[in-house]
């Protein structure tokens, strides 16, 4: 059984406002996405910015409602448990932000912040065994706990980005749900806290879901790679089918922009740049969303939009694409 697991997951805003003299159509942030997460297992999801990533990473902690679809839980379905019984399991799915800085209260100590989420729960019940917990966990991430009692802007930003880490697994979670954690980093602090991450991870057996722009650190966390396009998924597979054979051509386009370290071959690798820019989430085009950027488009394309459907052979993959490579 999947430890985490979306079943055609739809998340639409209705829209505000009017748009050449009409009210605008509701913005299809997430359209119908299909995810699974095992136990111990790293999902890394990757696309361009307002693509539906942090939507889908909302719905998937139950922080939104879905307008339609699912989130398991150890196959239990999250939104149709009690009240009391949704908030004791989610703590077993906790997050860590993009924003270190602004994801910390300035008037709170190190302290008070990693022992927030014990307080909220009351475990344990007394206040001194949460502090020693939140001490411990500081210490876990390479914190001093000497510094309890600085607040967030006397830290670094890897520091913060570490108190963070610790605030999010202070209560034990299974699934760890890190959403861009290294973008606001410099180059050498992002490794010291993908490091931790990865040994956090084998110490405490966490399964993560990891959302970034750099597409390097996701080869280097990742087990299985979902690439999402306008609010869907449209290629998933295991890491290195996802690098090394891309099946559907936004997988290549994306891999294509990646800059190459080695002087010697710069020129002689095919970029493949895309024409236009993504289609608005509220007017998205009919057929398959990519139709209108893709240099591989037919008249079926127009009209039809593909569903996802396995790729087998030697290159095993899902991917939502009339024609996807061989």
């Amino acid at each position: 059984m999947p430890l985490l697991e979306a079943r055609n997951l739809v998340k639409h805003y209705p829209a505000r406002g009017f748009r050449l003299g009409r009210r605008s159509a509701a913005v299809r942030a997430v359209d119908g996405v299909d995810l699974v997460l095992a136990e111990r297992s790293t999902l890394g999801l990757v696309g361009e910015s307002g693509c539906g990533k942090s939507t889908l990473v909302r719905l998937l902690m139950a922080l939104e409602r879905p307008t339609s679809g699912q989130v398991l839980l150890d196959g239990e379905e999250l939104l149709a448990l009690p009240a009391a019984e949704r908030r004791r399991r989610r703590r077993g799915i906790q997050m860590v932000m993009q924003d270190p800085y602004g994801s910390l209260d300035p008037r709170m100590t190190a302290e008070e912040l990693v022992r927030e989420p014990l307080d909220i729960h009351r475990d344990p019940a007394d206040a001194r065994a949460r502090s020693r917990q939140a001490l411990e966990a500081m210490e876990l991430v390479g914190l001093d706990p000497a510094h309890a009692g600085r607040r967030p802007h006397q830290f670094s930003g890897g520091q913060r980005q570490r108190l963070g880490i610790a605030r999010a697994l202070v209560l034990r979670p299974r699934v760890l749900v890190c959403d861009e954690p290294v973008s606001a980093l410099d180059v050498s602090v992002q490794a010291q806290v993908v490091n931790l991450l990865r040994d956090l991870q084998q110490e405490f057996g966490l399964a993560l879901v990891f959302i970034a722009h750099d597409l390097a650190v996701v080869r280097q966390m990742a087990d299985e790679v979902a690439v999402m396009y306008l609010g869907r998924i449209v290629e998933r597979a295991a890491r290195d089918t996802v690098f090394e054979h891309p099946a559907h051509p936004y997988t290549r386009a994306l891999l294509s922009s990646v800059p190459d370290p080695d002087p010697r071959r710069r020129g002689h690798s095919s970029r493949l740049v895309l024409a236009g820019d993504p289609p608005s989430p509220s007017d998205p085009p009919g057929g398959c969303p990519f139709h209108t950027r893709c240099w591989k488009t037919q008249d079926r394309c127009r009209t039809e939009a593909p569903p996802p459907e396995p790729r087998t052979g030697a290159h095993r993959s899902v991917v939502a694409c009339h024609f996807p490579e061989t």
